[in-house]
């Protein structure tokens, strides 16, 4: 009862317009920033490490390199500060968390790309 409870409280807050990502994909999330009174967007582009929780709750982590170091970002999924994610290239993977990413440097970081036919 709790559970169809909550689903029914959240359906309001969640977005239509979320695409398809799965981990591994390379992905731009687009950010609405307030600076002071005005507000902008700020592009994180990286690839999805991690994706958790369900509903409104549900979370993403994106990882990039920013000169030589790593990056990490969670972005929740349902936010409305996230204007749009676009996905720019999908990889093979054969994990649910590519926590061991964090690990490598160079060309190690570089996943396989899926054909989509």
């Amino acid at each position: 009862m709790s559970q169809q409870l909550m689903a029914l409280v959240e359906q309001p807050n969640l977005k239509e317009d979320v695409p398809p990502f799965e981990v591994g994909d390379t992905v731009d999330v687009h950010t609405k920033i307030l600076e002071g009174d005005k507000e902008r967007i700020q592009i994180f582009s990286g690839t999805v490490i991690a994706r958790s929780g369900s509903g409104s709750r549900e979370m993403f982590t994106v990882r990039r390199i920013v000169a030589g170091e790593g990056v990490e970002r969670k972005f929740p999924l349902h936010s409305p500060r996230i204007s749009k994610i676009e996905v720019k290239r999908s990889s093979v993977v054969r994990r649910a968390k590519l926590y061991f990413l964090r690990d490598r440097v160079g060309k190690a970081v570089r996943l396989k790309e899926r054909r989509r036919g």
